[in-house]
């Protein structure tokens, strides 16, 4: 404990700084465990010892880590609930990254498994789980199997790890959604109640966390927390990645101080490749703010997303694109991607898409049923599909506000038809 934090080169001048804790420098292809040792060090965990375990899920409640899957939840509650359990529990990996503009679970799997790994085991022997099951995107399931069978062959876990292909579609990562595909083969979100660190797969206590959250989980338990605080902030300490996407010199995924500013992830792309005129911050259940100076200067992890973190998504959009039909597209696609479980999801997401695609199209649209409609859905679904929902697309309407009342007058600003947000495209999954 009491390491300092890996941090890349020096900055040269007007070179933003770049964070070095998860992903393993510039090298390309997944680290090897060998590697990953030589970097880490071996992980000591006592299965045996409560001590040990109670100790330890303090330790991460000291550090302050949320998770990183979208909810940003306390880690060790969660922890501390499956640990609670009189029953044998199950622990979930989840990288199924159902959101389309998100690469930053695929990439931490495809360069650092190894450390993934050891969270998703570390997660086990405090729970007391026998086994961990890994979903993973098809992408990367090769080179998870692979380092799963270094791992075996080399005999360091204590917990049996099993690998499963995610499903597609975008709820399907939602965790009661992992818990049903991995339990039933349906992944669709489950009902509440019961909690799932109460019953969950096979009916068991289930911990089901993402996969950049459990490697940051390993680093705690070799750094500490007074180590994982040295980057952050006091509310919200440690590092994120970042998927950077749109209109910016190097789209990529990038690790940042939780605190950093919009300005300096956007640094960390090579800066935007056009003028801008809006930000979609924290992936498609985000919010859309102005590109203005003022927002360039304000921490990323806090707009408009509360203590939240989102997906860890932001999107550069650029002028000469339409606001209004980027939204248009996108309202279509979240409401085809409902589970179709509740009034909200089967009715009101596709009557707000397609108020949405008149206004776009320059036909006749009723917005004051469109605004209604966004109210009346909050808070009213079986899971928070229409919520996220209903909060990118109010957020797309102030923002785009302009472009709305001339789509309202029959004109476009950008017209043209270009796209800026990536979707997927039919039968790729």
């Amino acid at each position: 404990m009491g390491a300092t934090p890996l941090l890349d080169h020096p900055p040269r001048p007007g070179e933003a700084m770049k964070v070095r804790r998860l992903l393993p420098g510039d090298r390309y292809g997944p680290e090897s465990l060998a590697a990953h040792l030589e970097r880490h060090g071996k992980l000591a965990t006592d299965r045996s010892s409560r001590g040990w375990r109670a100790e330890m899920v303090r330790e991460v409640e000291r550090a302050g880590l949320l998770g990183r899957g979208g909810a940003a939840f306390p880690t060790a509650e969660k922890l501390q609930a499956v640990l609670s359990s009189t029953r044998r529990p199950v622990v979930i990996g989840n990288a199924t990254e159902g959101e389309p503009a998100s690469m930053k679970d695929r990439v931490l799997l495809a360069r650092a498994p190894h450390l993934v790994l050891d969270g998703a085991t570390m997660a086990a022997d405090l729970v007391g789980a026998r086994a961990v099951t890994m979903v993973v995107h098809r992408d990367v399931r090769p080179m998870v199997d692979f380092a799963v069978d270094e791992r075996v062959r080399l005999g360091i876990d204590r917990a049996a790890i099993r690998v499963v292909t995610a499903a597609d579609g975008f709820v399907a990562g939602e965790a009661s959604a992992v818990v049903n595909w991995v339990d039933r083969g349906r992944p669709v979100p489950l009902g509440k109640p019961p909690r799932m660190s109460e019953r969950g797969v096979d009916g068991r206590p289930t911990l089901v966390q993402n996969v950049e959250t459990l490697a940051h989980l390993a680093l705690i338990g070799r750094h500490g927390s007074q180590w994982y605080r040295q980057v952050g902030t006091e509310e919200e300490p440690g590092s994120m990645l970042v998927t950077l996407v749109g209109a910016v010199a190097r789209p990529g995924v990038y690790e940042v101080g939780i605190g950093s500013t919009v300005g300096h992830v956007l640094a960390l792309g090579g800066g935007p490749s056009a003028s801008l005129q809006a930000l979609l911050v924290g992936g498609y259940f985000g919010t859309w703010l102005s590109g203005g100076n003022s927002t360039l200067l304000r921490p990323f992890s806090a707009l408009g997303l509360g203590v939240g973190l989102g997906a860890g998504v932001l999107v550069a959009f650029p002028t000469g694109v339409c606001g209004v039909a980027e939204t248009a597209r996108l309202a279509r696609y979240l409401a085809s991607q409902s589970a179709g479980q509740c009034g909200p999801c089967r009715f009101g997401l596709p009557a707000i898409a397609g108020e949405m695609e008149a206004l776009a199209g320059g036909r006749p649209a009723r917005m004051s049923d469109a605004h209604r409609w966004l109210e009346e859905i909050v808070g009213r679904g079986a899971c928070g599909h229409p919520d996220g929902a209903a909060n990118q697309v109010t957020s797309a309407l102030r923002v785009f506000h302009d472009e709305v009342l001339e789509h309202e007058g029959g004109r476009c600003s950008a017209p043209g038809g270009q796209f800026m947000l990536p979707l997927p495209t039919k039968g790729s999954g």
